[in-house]
């Protein structure tokens, strides 16, 4: 037990001897962040395809299948192939479908984030899975692939953080425990491994409400009441920006024509700190008022990049053609969300309040909706607040969504 205690966490453990001492269908580790999930599940991955070799060896299979879900290429790669590569040094070889081999076993990867995931695995018997980030993995793949588990013995195993309380995976799976159905809820504090610095600053920096409680404490809960907890009026509003340096300028659109269309311009400091330093808000107002805009911007901040809804694809043709620098904005709403309250909670992000009329009338309004079962801001006085979304989060995968525009606008 010693050895195991230098290689898992106490939480770990648990389940590993769990797993190893019953049969069972389907593991569900969910919880917080950076608490141990995937880790373990990386390792039991491994575990399973030996098992699921012998398995099919005692049946006279040749060739054993096993699915690896994830939401994309990208998220497998980097969840689980990269990090088992680091830790065990493993080689994968792939063969033109994106399929590899191990310990006998074939591999097929799935991508949940789309409903073209089935196509993939449709058809074929698996002898188990691994569903990475299962909560966000569209019901209809992750129904697929449960079917598809029909090999002698076959498992699968998941891992997810927190979502909604009224999501399908708790109420139907987390909810209903059984013999053949485990599941196990972590917390940051359950990774005893952790650097005691950086999971402080996490807790400090992890913003209120409803992001503390799925990210610290593993709980699956809905957002309540304003979305932004951690604004602070007497704090995060400035009245001079003058001893301000700005290393680069950015800027977000929200098109609107009967609700609030706005563009916001963000100056951004040595210290990666991001003060609001122009809004332009206004109903009615057709694309050639938007366009004249974006021009004045350039003329005063050079040709910075504007991140854009994609909601009105042929307004950001025209701001190509107007020879601005336009984008498709990155529109994930929970994550988005999620990024602009940190920079609130860690005190990166200000707002210039003389230039503020419209921010300030929707900050302290902007709010959770009621809804069961999806993670939902009401859509009302969020016009300012999504362009504000658009260019910080954008920001922040800069390179790669250029990537994408160049290919999706013809850039």
């Amino acid at each position: 037990m010693s050895i195991l205690k230098e290689i898992y966490t106490d939480k770990q453990i648990e389940i590993l001897r769990k797993t190893q001492s019953q049969d069972w269908f389907m593991l569900i580790n969910h919880g917080a962040k950076r608490s141990g999930k995937t880790v373990l599940n990386n390792d039991l991955f491994l575990m399973e395809l030996r098992r699921v070799r012998d398995i099919a060896k005692a049946e006279g299979v040749d060739e054993p299948m096993y699915i690896l879900a994830g939401i994309s290429s990208k998220t497998i790669q980097n969840n689980i192939l990269t990090e088992l590569t680091n830790k065990y040094d493993i080689d994968f070889k792939f063969d033109k479908h994106g399929s590899f081999k191990m310990f006998g076993v074939k591999i097929i990867q799935a991508f949940t984030g789309t409903i073209g995931g089935l196509g993939g695995i449709r058809g074929m018997t698996a002898y188990g899975a691994y569903v990475n980030e299962a909560s966000l993995a569209r019901r209809e793949v992750f129904d697929e692939i449960v079917s598809r588990c029909s090999g002698k013995g076959a498992r699968i195993l998941c891992d997810t953080n927190p979502d909604n309380p009224e999501h399908w995976l708790k109420k139907e799976y987390i909810d209903n425990p059984t013999d053949r159905i485990l599941s196990y809820k972590f917390t940051i504090f359950d990774n005893t491994f952790l650097d005691k610095r950086y999971m402080q600053d996490t807790i400090e920096t992890t913003p209120a409400g409803m992001f503390t409680e799925r990210n610290i404490y593993g709980n699956w809960v809905s957002g309540d009441g304003m979305v932004y907890k951690d604004f602070d009026g007497d704090k995060h509003f400035i009245d001079d920006i003058t001893d301000y340096k700005f290393n680069k300028y950015i800027a977000g659109v929200d098109w609107g024509y009967g609700h609030f269309g706005a563009i916001v311009v963000f100056g951004v400091t040595d210290d990666d700190k991001y003060i609001m330093i122009e809004e332009h808000a206004k109903t009615g107002e057709e694309i050639d008022y938007w366009a004249d805009i974006a021009k004045g911007i350039k003329k005063r901040y050079g040709n910075i990049p504007f991140y854009c809804d994609s909601a009105r694809v042929e307004h950001i043709d025209r701001f190509i053609n107007e020879g601005l620098k336009a984008y498709l904005a990155n529109k994930a709403v929970i994550p988005g969300i999620e990024y602009v309250a940190t920079l609130y909670k860690s005190d990166k992000l200000y707002i210039y309040r003389p230039i503020a009329e419209r921010f300030r009338q929707e900050i302290y309004s902007y709010v959770w909706a009621d809804t069961a079962g999806a993670d939902k801001v009401k859509e009302e006085y969020d016009d300012v607040q999504d362009a504000i979304r658009y260019a910080l989060y954008t920001d922040k995968a800069d390179g790669g969504i250029k990537t994408m525009n160049r290919k999706v606008l013809g850039i």
